[in-house]
């Protein structure tokens, strides 16, 4: 009972490190343009481009906590004594980050953005990234509210 426990906290924490490890950062794209989601301020001024990008492709942990826990049981039928659990860490540890990178593989392509570049009634230029355009057109006179663009 008392290996299974330490199985279990092995795996716990494998995969907390691993998922704490991942970064939500946004970067924003080239081209001379402020990140408006920066920003709460709302502002007036017309549409320059839209441009589709592909999102950031992002795992959720999912695929580090089930590869560990995978990694953890088969490493624990290797060996015996302090063996064992050696091999259920290493194991555990190794199929957590393979686990990770077979869900970053199969999410390769993350959501298609629109990157959204307007012209501020001021004189600036805002990029804005949507998840969608609805009916936004080069050359409309548009709202910034919140980091998102609504025709005006």
């Amino acid at each position: 009972m008392n290996a299974n426990r330490k199985l279990i906290a092995v795996v716990l924490a494998t995969g907390a490190l691993l998922t704490g490890c991942a970064s939500n950062s946004q970067q924003p794209f080239g081209g001379g343009y402020n990140n408006a989601s920066s920003s709460a301020s709302a502002g007036y001024g017309v549409i320059d481009s839209i441009q589709v990008a592909q999102g950031e492709n992002r795992t959720s942990g999912a695929g580090a906590i089930l590869g560990g826990v995978v990694g953890a049981l088969a490493g624990n039928q290797i060996g015996s004594g302090s063996g064992r659990t050696a091999a259920t860490v290493a194991a555990g540890v190794a199929g957590a980050a393979l686990g990770n990178n077979v869900e970053k593989n199969r999410n390769a392509q993350g959501p298609e953005q629109y990157q959204i570049n307007v012209r501020m009634d001021n004189g600036e230029y805002r990029a804005v990234m949507q998840d969608s355009v609805y009916d936004l057109r080069v050359g409309n006179r548009v709202r910034i509210v919140d980091g998102r663009v609504y025709r005006y």
